[in-house]
């Protein structure tokens, strides 16, 4: 038995050690650098047969460490082909968590090639010092042509969020239709189906400022008549997007060349925020105080999961945090916070003074969370007597005239007990 209970915890140790060690490099990973690259852009879409097409690569760094020296490489085979070696890699540079950058390449389409779809390997890699990674991309070339008579248009664009702030990411949803009526159709004495297809459909973005993080949508199938489908692109505005209508443009492969379209998509960025407003005077007595604060939002879009925080050095809220919950636009709430000075503060309850205080708006706008600060407000304290003045002067006539009788009272009582022993 004490061998069979000696080879267990053996083990049992054994376990822990190989388990430890397997995890080190687990957790390692977590935190290192780890690049996303997509193809944003092929201009023209599809590739021409014989011509030069060129292709916008976004390279987003999407792991929790800084990549150090990003190189994004280009490794084409037939039909593709790069003009100079010396262009099949371009430096990003530095990336920190969370950032992208994009790059663009040109590479011509052979003479000789069919249409179709061809693959295209694209590879990144961190740093000089790290191994290259890469992933394969479908690339279409040229169009089919169907016989097909269906016809696809636009029948509604949707954005969420609705109206976009500098820095938020999104979708715009787009409706497609067959805008046949009847199955067939029959042009010249023949009879042709009303099917309509997408073979891709591609959203570019025409303003700087905004990107498409997908790669263009390919072979969607077949339309009948009336029917619908809906297409998402991811998208991103810029930190610093300039304020106002930016615009997309929908490229949509159809049946042939003669049923190919292309749709203004525009895209709405805006910097207004919640607002934060103190709606009667700012004023502590005796280190409290009932402060009041109408809070509305002035975005033109709707925001959820508002919240209000106060912060000033030496003063407890109550509650620490006001939340509001949606609210519409130009929709305003009036809220209200106990303000008491903190104890242990060092602030003078009994003295006249002012004590900044600042507050944080908290909201959503559709998957992105923003923060607006309401600073240089000065929440004055004041001192007041809890009675008048005539009755202030009589409390201190008391107290000076009970101190006075006690020690009276004290002394003739100690003389007459002398008085008892003499």
């Amino acid at each position: 038995m004490g061998i069979i209970k000696k080879n267990v915890v053996v083990t049992f140790f054994s376990l822990l050690l190989i388990s430890s060690i397997f995890a080190i490099p687990a957790s390692a990973a977590v935190g290192s650098a780890n690049l996303k690259v997509t193809i944003i852009e092929t201009n023209p879409y599809p590739a021409k047969i014989g011509e030069y097409m060129y292709l916008t690569l976004q390279v987003e760094n999407i792991g929790g460490d800084k990549a150090a020296d990003v190189d994004i490489r280009i490794v084409p085979s037939y039909p593709f082909s790069l003009d100079s070696e010396a262009n099949a890699v371009k430096n990003v540079g530095v990336l920190n968590p969370g950032s992208t950058a994009t790059k663009e390449f040109s590479l011509f389409v052979d003479k000789s090639a069919q249409k179709g779809i061809r693959s295209l390997t694209i590879r990144t890699r961190p740093s000089k010092d790290s191994p290259w990674s890469e992933k394969k991309f479908d690339v279409r070339i040229g169009t089919e042509t169907f016989n097909s008579r269906g016809t696809v248009e636009l029948k509604e664009v949707v954005s969420d969020p609705k109206v976009f702030m500098p820095g938020d990411r999104g979708t715009v949803t787009v409706t497609l239709m067959n805008t046949a009526t009847t199955p067939t159709v029959t042009i010249d004495g023949k009879d042709y189906d009303t099917n309509a297809r997408i073979q891709a459909a591609v959203l570019k973005p025409l303003s700087e400022g905004i990107t498409v993080l997908d790669s263009p949508y390919q072979e969607m199938g077949i339309l009948g008549h009336g029917d619908t489908i809906k297409l998402t692109f991811n998208v991103k505005a810029a930190e610093n997007a300039a304020e106002g209508t930016h615009n997309f443009e929908l490229a949509v492969e159809g049946n042939s060349f003669d049923y190919n379209s292309k749709k203004n998509i525009p895209l709405q960025v805006d910097y207004s925020n919640i607002r934060v407003i103190p709606s009667k005077a700012l004023q502590m007595v005796n280190g409290k105080a009932k402060i009041e604060f109408d809070v509305a939002n002035t975005h033109p879009n709707g925001f959820s999961s508002v919240s209000i925080k106060p912060e000033a050095e030496g003063v407890r809220f109550y509650p620490a945090e006001y939340f509001i919950g949606p609210m519409n636009p130009d929709e305003l709430f009036t809220i209200d916070f106990d303000a008491v000075i903190d104890n242990s503060s060092g602030i003078d309850r009994e003295a006249s003074e002012k004590v900044n205080i600042s507050l944080t708006a908290n909201y959503n706008n559709g998957i992105n969370r923003h923060s607006n600060n309401v600073g240089n407000l000065n929440l004055t304290n004041a001192f007041e007597s809890t009675g008048s003045s005539s009755s202030g002067i009589i409390t201190g006539g008391l107290i000076l005239i009970s101190v006075p009788a006690a020690f009276l009272y004290y002394r003739k009582k100690k003389t007459i007990n002398l008085g008892k022993n003499s």
